[in-house]
């Protein structure tokens, strides 16, 4: 199984109705599925049109710069990003704007815009926050946990049982991203996942330039199951407890390598 790392907007807590085939009103329900957060292109399906494709710009772009396809001080070439990306030119400056105070683009006058450089020294300061507001988000997904959480959790799960250990360490950092996304909403509070989303990327940019060198990545995504189980049971101090052990192995892992 390959998984591809898109940066998505947080998946939203699952909606216990029946949903009707996509764009049909009234439509034969379908049955129901756990709305798992999924690796696909920006969400088009709400607000003006031009809103939409500076969404997907922004989601499409990040992407690129926070898995290094973008190379660090590479510039942004408005031309080749807007027919590349198949948006004009107003969403995609939306888009940069909105990366700019994102700190993953930076902008010089008569001189243009580039990705900002990565900074491993910036890490001990995000994760001095991730480490404050990871357990936050896991006890409060405990916590709050229902019927339609379970399902997700299980849902996420099947798919880290899916991924081959000698998957690429991208298709690893995937899941990763996938199973925090899926504490964070199951938290149920739109700061802290709006937050915590923020610095796991700033993170991901990071460990992106060190994951190749890493050794048994397939361990580290391994302890995800953990944390689901013990938030799918309820367990607070247990799903905050791994979550804490489990970034404090990645990252002093990723720290050997930088």
């Amino acid at each position: 199984m390959r998984c591809r790392v898109i940066l998505v907007p947080p998946a939203r807590h699952v909606n216990p109705q029946p949903r009707s085939p996509a764009g049909v009103s009234g439509g034969p329900a379908r049955p129901e599925e756990p709305d798992v957060p999924v690796t696909t292109t920006a969400d088009l399906g709400s607000g003006q049109a031009d809103l939409s494709l500076a969404q997907s710009a922004y989601l499409r772009l990040r992407e690129r710069l926070v898995m290094l396809d973008i190379p660090p001080g590479a510039p942004l070439q408005e031309q080749g990003l807007s027919s590349e990306l198949g948006v004009g030119r107003t969403p995609l400056r939306e888009a940069i704007k909105r990366l700019e105070v994102e700190r993953f683009v930076e902008t010089f006058p008569r001189r243009g815009t580039f990705a900002t450089r990565v900074d491993p020294t910036a890490l001990e300061e995000i994760s001095e926050v991730r480490r404050a507001l990871e357990p936050l988000a896991a006890r409060r997904a405990a916590r709050l946990v229902d019927p339609a959480g379970r399902r997700l959790a299980d849902a996420v799960s099947a798919r880290l049982l899916e991924l081959h250990e000698h998957a690429s360490p991208r298709d690893h950092m995937a899941m990763d991203v996938q199973v925090h996304q899926t504490v964070y909403s199951l938290a149920r509070n739109s700061h802290l996942e709006s937050s915590l989303t923020h610095y796991l990327f700033l993170a991901l940019r990071i460990w992106s330039v060190a994951v190749r060198r890493l050794e048994a990545v397939a361990d580290h995504v391994s302890e995800h199951q953990h944390i689901l189980q013990a938030v799918r049971d309820g367990d607070e101090d247990l799903s905050a407890g791994l979550m804490v052990d489990h970034m404090e192995r990645f990252e002093a892992a990723i720290r050997r390598v930088l």
